[in-house]
């Protein structure tokens, strides 16, 4: 039932993506920044924990996910050390998962040609 509810929840966040990028004629870097906002957004009010619950990965494959990442490690870092864990908790977290995508794009850029 979990990967049914995954399936779900993953679809309906593409699939609000594609209806705003075909509805409004969006570039999908418009979405990508919109759906992070939203994530954060959706992490501060409690709501995106709720849809991670239910959804398990289905909720955190999509990019709104890293606004829920970024927002969550905030969030923690303040009830933690007070005003100085808006700073430190936003690095604390996703620093690894950045790092990660940094490292593989540039092994991706060794490897691939760029066509031209």
């Amino acid at each position: 039932m979990e990967i049914i509810y995954a399936f779900i929840i993953g679809g309906i966040i593409c699939a609000i993506g594609q209806f705003i990028m075909d509805k409004f004629k969006l570039m999908p870097i418009y979405i990508t920044c919109l759906f992070v906002v939203l994530g954060a957004t959706l992490e501060i009010f409690g709501i995106y924990d709720k849809l991670v619950d239910l959804g398990h990965m289905g909720a955190m494959i999509p990019i709104s996910s890293f606004g829920h990442s970024v927002a969550h490690s905030v969030v923690t870092s303040v009830n933690e050390k007070g005003f100085l864990g808006i700073f430190t908790g936003l690095f604390e977290n996703v620093s690894l998962g950045i790092g990660v995508a940094i490292f593989f794009a540039f092994i991706m850029s060794l490897v691939s040609r760029p066509r031209g």
